[in-house]
């Protein structure tokens, strides 16, 4: 595996934005949610509903033969199944290349891997990579769109989209434009494993934007003090009880045990006081929606009574991660053809 230094902070290539285009944006990739602006979060919500409620013969000629490359250096389900079913509602070839079947193996570097694609005629490139910046990188040197499916312990941006979208509909019925007051109100507690989760991240970047009170809640090995200091509307609450009673959802996490090599953690002491129980959840607020990225281990983040329970928007979050992708692939190839190989930096 290659070990690199990014500077993301790079001149993104120049590309022409076809006239029917409905993203008022320069260029497809998604690498940071940070990168969004509030106007064009709200575009990529109400494309969402309205691909999503689209004939689907119709919706089906939008990408239609457009080649699309899923390259996936890590382990994924949803994430990469979802995104492969987006881009094919659209009507786009995909081609998934993963680290155990490619010439990655090998120890060909993401920079020659990504070039292969590109010459192999890949109009966009779906990246998930263990190093935090691998997206940056790919982008630089391919001069295509790259959408972030998760980079290192870094980010995760369309997660954060598919939890907004599926907030809003619970908390803000049929409200899909967003501004900086559209989550006033609305606490969103993040539990578990915050220091290696790209989702807690990528959450945190987003949702005080629009207002929301984020509160972090976990023990300190997995939840160092440090992380209070991303951003206004962040906190951290130690307590899992008095963490829940403030709020209006909770988003549980899985512990990384891939990721733990080093830290000391005691699992039993861990479910002991931070395991989602029905018990917790209903004498703490027995209201809050629950959700979770997956994949779930059950018995140890939360239980099986929350995970299937009539509060859980789990497989809602999943059904929504199809629907929020197709907008990202639209997005990502909206971009007129004429300058799309040959765009400099």
């Amino acid at each position: 595996m290659e070990v690199m230094t990014l500077t993301v902070n790079h001149p993104r290539p120049k590309l022409t934005v076809a006239a029917d285009s409905p993203f008022p944006y320069s260029g497809g990739s998604l690498l940071s949610v940070a990168d969004l602006t509030l106007a064009e979060v709200t575009s990529i919500l109400d494309r969402t509903s309205a691909l999503e409620s689209e004939d689907p013969l119709a919706r089906a000629h939008r990408l239609a033969k457009r080649k699309i490359a899923l390259l996936f250096y890590e382990s994924s389900t949803r994430t990469r199944t979802s995104f492969e079913l987006a881009a094919k509602a659209l009507g786009a070839d995909t081609t998934l290349v993963s680290s155990l079947s490619s010439s990655i193996e090998k120890g060909e570097s993401l920079k020659d891997t990504g070039l292969t694609l590109r010459a192999l005629g890949a109009e966009a490139i779906i990246l998930r990579h263990p190093n935090s910046g691998a997206p940056w990188l790919l982008e630089r040197v391919t001069l295509l769109p790259v959408l972030n499916a998760g980079d290192g312990m870094h980010e995760h941006p369309s997660q954060a989209l598919l939890d907004l979208r599926t907030m809003l509909a619970h908390l803000r019925p049929g409200e899909t434009r967003v501004n900086e007051q559209s989550l006033d109100g609305v606490t969103v507690t993040i539990v578990g494993d915050i220091r290696h989760s790209r989702v807690a991240r990528s959450n945190m970047l987003l949702l005080p934007r629009l207002g929301a009170r984020v509160v972090l809640c976990g023990p300190s090995a997995l939840l160092p003090e440090v992380a209070a200091q991303a951003g206004p509307g962040i906190e951290i609450e130690r307590d899992f009880a008095r963490a829940l009673n403030a709020s209006n959802v909770v988003m549980m996490l899985r512990i990384q045990a891939e990721r733990l090599a080093g830290l000391q953690l005691d699992l039993k002491e861990y479910i002991r006081d931070y395991q989602l129980t029905a018990e917790r959840l209903a004498a703490g607020v027995p209201d809050a929606w629950v959700m979770h990225p997956g994949p779930i281990v059950r018995g140890l983040e939360l239980t099986d009574a929350v995970a299937d329970g009539p509060r859980s928007l789990i497989l809602e979050q999943v059904s929504n991660g199809v629907a929020i992708r197709m907008a990202l692939l639209e997005r990502a190839l909206g971009c007129g053809t004429s300058e799309r190989h040959g765009a400099t930096t």
